[in-house]
């Protein structure tokens, strides 16, 4: 299940920035904990990985985590934006998520994938 897209810029054919709201409807935060549903990792690769190789790198899939930081949790009602860089020629995929604290724009994770065919 995926976030519902506010916004989409495409800056040049190896980047993306979208604009995705966390409905607290969706899937992924159903029994992610009780006290206090958030966003799990997982679901944050998956979606990274469906919008890069669906407008950065079609054809190309999952090959390895480079590394991965999750510095902050995306709660329901959340607008996060995600900013996808693909370079091609090092097979590796950066992504960035980033919410709004106020006037204070926050990383709640980011990471390096590498794609292969």
């Amino acid at each position: 299940m995926r976030p519902h897209e506010i916004d989409r810029h495409q800056a040049h054919p190896q980047q993306v920035e979208l604009v995705l709201s966390l409905n607290p409807d969706l899937f992924w935060f159903n029994g992610h904990f009780t006290v206090k549903s958030l966003l799990p990792g997982v679901a944050q690769i998956d979606w990274v990985m469906h919008y890069a190789t669906t407008l950065l790198a079609p054809g190309w899939r999952f090959h390895s985590i480079q590394n991965v930081k999750f510095l902050s949790p995306l709660l329901p009602e959340t607008t996060v934006t995600l900013t996808l860089n693909w370079q091609e020629e090092r097979q590796i995929l950066t992504f960035n998520y980033q919410f709004y604290n106020g006037e204070t724009r926050l990383t709640a994770s980011h990471g390096k994938i590498r794609l292969c065919h």
